[in-house]
């Protein structure tokens, strides 16, 4: 038996700690004042995708750390008053908001946006990030918190009384009133076992920051395997900036200006913050280049997702089909500035990677492994 593949979804990114076409300064050039978010996801919305991710972190990580920073919960309440159609992907840390607070929150906010919340779980990130507010966890732990926040709220969401013991999270008699307007769904990224481990049992949609094919590829068939043994099916979002350009040659020197005047304090910064799982800054031959479109010199100024494809609107999109041939099925796309980026990428890059996918011949994939 087959089924046809939905349709790719995409998404946009709301960048909270400012913006431009100079990374790693010491402030943003544009910083992330409200007015400014504004355009960014009424932009999004015009240019019709599907959603916008919207990022957790307690200090910038784009700039210097004592740069202009929006907290995310407040913006995209906010944001969401004014919109009709986009969905928000929140980002969520387990351990700063009791569980059923946030299912109240999700709640109300998808009331209020009348269904369009959706909730970025992220249990592991950013080095030193929980201490600064005075959260000591390990590794294990927060997983371990994250797959109880997620197994809490959706007990919470069907409105019933919930009582709930877990190792780190309790609930006795605890109702959530009125329940989300509609099916607020889980992403989850991470790429260490736990994490796929986590992903398999819980979560709607298993992220990944983008990497080379091979290991991107390697990663799916060891998570789709995950999730079969738990009886699941997964859904692959894959996370990438874009720097796109009508010549390749154009793109490669747009893509090295967006670092070329980091401050030395900040490439400091980043380097004591590097993550699990985000390539070293600097470990890539040929100025971060990782393949014929990869790149990942943005490793040396941003914390979490480093890397981007590079090329023209053509290159850029066949490197995107590549990877929903592996069975990535929703893109979560940024590009510097976001709001000129947002309608390039729309205009340039999505019809035609709209286009190599209905003329691929592979459409129908066995539901087994979809």
């Amino acid at each position: 038996m087959t089924a046809a593949r939905p349709q790719p979804l995409f998404h946009w990114f709301i960048p909270i700690d400012g913006d431009g076409t100079r990374l790693g300064t010491e402030k943003a050039k544009q910083p992330p004042d409200f007015d400014y978010l504004t355009r960014v996801v009424q932009t999004a919305e015009e240019q019709d995708f599907h959603g916008l991710l919207i990022p957790t972190r307690f200090v910038n990580g784009l700039f210097d750390e004592g740069a202009p920073l929006m907290e995310t919960w407040t913006t995209a309440t906010a944001l969401a008053t004014l919109t009709t159609r986009i969905r928000f992907l929140i980002a969520v840390r387990p351990g700063f908001i009791a569980a059923g607070l946030l299912a109240k929150m999700v709640a109300t906010l998808d009331q209020i946006s009348r269904g369009r919340v959706d909730v970025n779980i992220v249990p592991g990130g950013i080095r030193h990030d929980f201490e600064r507010l005075g959260v000591d966890s390990d590794h294990a732990g927060r997983y371990e918190q994250a797959g109880e926040l997620m197994r809490a709220c959706r007990a919470l969401w069907t409105g019933e009384v919930t009582d709930f013991a877990g190792r780190h999270l309790t609930l006795r008699g605890a109702r959530c009133a009125p329940t989300p307007y509609g099916t607020p769904r889980f992403y989850q990224g991470g790429a260490s076992p736990r994490a796929e481990a986590l992903a398999a049992r819980e979560a709607d949609v298993y992220l990944l920051w983008i990497e080379p094919l091979e290991q991107i590829s390697a990663r799916i068939v060891r998570v789709r395997a995950a999730y079969e043994a738990c009886g699941r099916v997964p859904t692959f979002g894959l996370r990438t900036h874009l720097v796109v350009r009508e010549d390749a040659d154009e793109a490669w020197d747009a893509a090295h200006r967006l670092i070329a005047d980091a401050d030395p304090e900040v490439l400091r910064q980043r380097q004591v913050v590097a993550v699990d799982g985000q390539l070293a800054p600097g470990a890539a031959a040929d100025r971060h280049r990782l393949g014929r479109h990869l790149w990942n010199g943005l490793a040396t100024v941003r914390v979490n997702c480093g890397t981007a494809i590079v090329g023209t609107p053509q290159q850029a999109a066949a490197e995107l089909y590549e990877y929903w041939k592996l069975g990535v099925d929703e893109f979560i796309l940024s590009g510097f500035p976001h709001v000129e980026e947002c309608v390039r990428a729309r205009r340039t890059v999505l019809p035609r990677l709209r286009a190599y996918i209905a003329g691929d011949p592979h459409r129908q994939l066995p539901l087994e492994k979809r």
